[in-house]
């Protein structure tokens, strides 16, 4: 299964539930797999609370949450209080469980044919929920992200409801990603820029938005910077080459075999991620740009040891080794945009 982007102001670095899947075991260990969202968890929980959380997918929210804080870091008016630590946890809660649990539940319903073949033990295909079921979570998250979104905007007193807006965007992108008749799962790089700039960009302008004015700067580096997020999204799609060839979705691997697609995958990381750091010299930044360039270093040793010797084997060691980099770079980037805005 191609995993969706998230909609939410913070969607979209690359999504973890498909880079820490391992084979199924008995007992606790299997169960927190399936209340994560884990790929490799066997069917076989009855709580309908506990469905509802796997179809929620709670590993994918960590990125999006960490996009907040790389928002709230590159506004420069972010203060430890205990007023904006609760309203960065609202944003992370928005961005987090209610929509990115959205994203992840209206994917798993229009993917649940391709699931049969990929992962069949998820809850719909495996027949552990019903469809009406399944649609009621759906709206119930999409409206409860959208009334934080607004009550968050009346907080920070914007005159356009701007994180409002960015919750309804995202929202849109990730239906149209998931269903037909654009489904933009089906094409490799449109699909996957989305599932990139919705888990870098759009968590990052509502952390932005919410405690600083979101500008074009911002807008464009981070649109650039999910270029890099392409590349990780790409790693999702070599664990359901087959499946997805059978039902017809383009993904990278399928259009262009796994070796090529592996090749694609590492130079879009590596070289955006070079970029901005370049941009972060541009506006003399140096030291956050030695740290970050220190930070792909070891994504590049591990792209060598790993991902392209053996991508299909090693898509899992690969991204639980690399992707901890790519994350405190995102941070790193944040911290220096937020001490040129000072």
């Amino acid at each position: 299964m191609a995993e969706s982007p998230s909609p939410t102001p913070v969607n979209d670095a690359p999504d973890p539930a498909e880079t820490i899947s391992a084979p199924a075991t008995a007992g606790k260990g299997n169960s927190a797999r399936q209340l994560l969202g884990m790929k490799g968890a066997q069917a076989g929980e009855t709580s309908i609370w506990k469905i509802r959380l796997q179809l929620m997918k709670p590993i994918t929210w960590i990125p999006l949450i960490w996009g907040v804080v790389c928002g709230a870091a590159s506004s420069g008016n972010y203060r430890w209080s205990v007023e904006y630590v609760l309203i960065a946890a609202a944003c992370m809660l928005l961005s987090g469980p209610l929509l990115t649990g959205y994203t992840q539940t209206l994917n798993d319903f229009y993917d649940r044919e391709i699931d049969a073949i990929n992962e069949p033990y998820r809850p719909i295909p495996s027949g552990a929920i019903s469809i009406p079921q399944v649609v009621a979570q759906i709206l119930l998250l999409l409206v409860g992200g959208i009334a934080v979104a607004f009550s968050l905007d009346r907080w920070a007193g914007h005159s356009f409801p701007i994180v409002t807006a960015l919750a309804v965007g995202g929202s849109i992108v990730s239906y149209i990603y998931s269903a037909p008749p654009l489904k933009l799962k089906q094409n490799g790089w449109l699909g996957n820029y989305a599932l990139g700039a919705s888990y870098i960009a759009l968590p990052w302008w509502a952390g932005h938005a919410l405690f600083g004015d979101l500008n074009w700067k911002i807008v464009l580096l981070t649109l650039f910077y999910s270029l890099a997020g392409l590349g990780i999204a790409v790693v999702n799609d070599f664990k359901s080459v087959e499946g997805d060839r059978q039902m017809g979705l383009k993904s990278l691997p399928v259009m262009f075999g796994v070796t090529t697609a592996a090749w694609i995958c590492v130079l879009a990381i590596d070289i955006f991620q070079g970029g901005v750091a370049a941009y972060l010299m541009a506006i003399h930044q140096n030291l956050y740009a030695v740290l970050l360039v220190l930070l792909i270093i070891p994504q590049i040793t591990f792209q060598d040891m790993y991902f392209l010797r053996d991508p299909l084997g090693n898509d899992v060691k690969y991204q639980a080794s690399a992707q901890p980099f790519l994350v405190l770079g995102m941070l790193v980037t944040g911290l220096a945009l937020g001490h040129s805005a000072l």
